[in-house]
C-alpha cells in the first residue's frame, strides 16, 4: 500500500523544567496569566507530526511518502529520514523560509507548554495530490497550514483518495464547519482525549454521529492508554509499561506510525491500537520524537511478550 502523509516537518526546541507547572499558576490569576520558566536543559532535535509518524513508520518496515514544505536549512535531516526509508521526493524547499520550529517545555509530570513557528509551513498550500507522480493508495491529513488542510480534504474527495484524519493542534484554527467535513469525510479520526472535547464542544458532534460516516475514531488518553470507537462498539488499549520515561514529545505521533503498519497490512483495528501502544512505548524511552531505534523483529519480540495472545498477520514482518 502507498502511503502519503501530509502535515508538518519541523525542528523541536525541547527543555526540561525541573518543577511543576501547576504549582506556579494562581487560579484566581488566570486571566493575566504571565511566568517565565528557568529550564536546565535544552537541544534541538528534528520533528514535525508528519516526519514523526513516518520515522515510526520507517522502523516498522514501510516506506512512507512525506509531502510538506521546508526550508533550506532541512536538507541534513532530509538525508536522515532517506536514510532509514522514509520517500522525501514530495517534500518541497521554500528558498527564503526557515523550516518550522516547535518550542515545547516540559516538566516534572510530563506537562507541556509549547509553541510553534510556522515557518515554511505557510506554504503548504502550493502542494497538491493530484501533482504526485503515482496516486496514494491512502493519505494521512494531520496538523498543517490550516487551508491547506481544507484543501486536502477536499482534494482527497475529488480524486478518490481515502485519508485519515488527525486534526489534533489545528482543531482551534479550523472553523467548525471545516473540521466537521474533514472528520466526515475520513475513514478514520484520531486526536487524545482533550482534543477529542474540542472537537465536541466546536462542532457538536459525539461518537455517534462521527461514526455515522467516518468508520472509527481512536482516541489516546496518555499514560492509560488509547480507546477505538467503532459503529456499536468500543475497545480500550491499555498504555504499554515503559523500562524507562525520556520524553514524552512525539509519543502521538509515533503510535500512529505504529497504528497505521497494522492498518496498512488490513489487521483489526483493535490490533492495530496494540501496535500503536508500543509503539508510543518506544518513543516515549527515548528522548525526542525522533531518538528512539528498534529493528522490525526487536518490535515484533517485544510486542509478543506484550501482548502473548495476539497472531500478528505474516505479511506484518514483511521488512528490515
Amino acid at each position: 500500500m502507498k502511503i502519503v502523509l501530509s502535515g508538518s516537518i519541523a525542528f523541536d526546541f525541547l527543555m526540561s523544567f525541573p518543577g511543576y507547572f501547576s504549582d506556579h499558576i494562581l487560579p484566581d490569576r488566570i486571566d493575566h496569566l504571565s511566568l517565565s520558566f528557568l529550564v536546565e536543559s535544552l537541544v534541538r532535535q528534528p520533528g514535525g507530526i508528519a516526519a514523526n509518524i513516518a520515522y515510526s513508520l520507517a522502523l516498522l518496515g514501510e516506506h512512507p511518502t512525506v509531502m510538506a514544505t521546508v526550508g533550506p536549512d532541512y536538507e541534513a535531516h532530509r538525508r536522515w529520514l532517506e536514510e532509514r526509508g522514509v520517500d522525501t521526493s514530495a517534500i518541497r524547499v521554500i528558498p527564503e523560509l526557515l523550516t518550522a520550529s516547535f518550542f515545547v517545555n516540559t516538566d516534572r509530570g510530563n506537562s507541556q507548554i509549547a509553541s510553534f513557528f510556522p515557518g515554511a509551513m505557510a506554504r503548504a498550500t502550493e502542494l497538491n495530490f493530484g501533482a504526485l507522480p503515482v496516486r496514494p493508495d491512502l493519505a494521512v491529513i494531520s496538523p498543517n497550514e490550516p487551508q491547506a488542510m481544507i484543501a486536502y480534504v477536499r482534494e482527497c474527495g475529488q480524486l478518490g483518495i481515502p485519508f485519515l484524519y488527525d486534526p489534533s493542534q489545528q482543531i482551534v484554527r479550523l472553523e467548525a464547519a471545516d473540521l466537521a467535513e474533514g472528520i466526515h469525510r475520513a475513514q478514520g479520526l484520531f486526536c487524545n482525549d482533550y482534543e477529542f472535547g474540542l472537537i465536541q464542544k466546536k462542532t457538536d458532534l459525539d461518537v455517534e454521529k462521527i461514526l455515522t460516516d467516518t468508520d472509527f475514531i481512536v482516541v489516546t488518553v496518555g499514560e492509560n492508554g488509547a480507546d477505538l470507537y467503532l459503529p456499536g462498539s468500543s475497545f480500550h488499549t491499555p498504555a504499554v509499561e515503559p523500562e524507562q520515561i525520556a520524553d514524552p514529545t512525539g509519543v502521538g505521533d509515533a503510535f500512529r506510525g505504529g497504528f497505521l503498519k497494522g492498518y496498512m497490512h488490513g489487521l483489526e483495528l483493535e490490533l492495530c491500537t496494540r501496535i500503536g501502544s508500543l509503539a508510543a512505548t518506544y518513543c516515549l524511552e527515548a528522548h525526542g520524537p525522533q531518538g528512539h531505534e528498534y529493528t522490525l523483529r526487536a518490535f515484533l519480540e517485544r510486542y509478543k511478550a506484550t501482548f502473548p495472545g495476539d497472531e500478528l498477520d505474516e505479511l506484518l514482518t514483511n521488512g528490515r
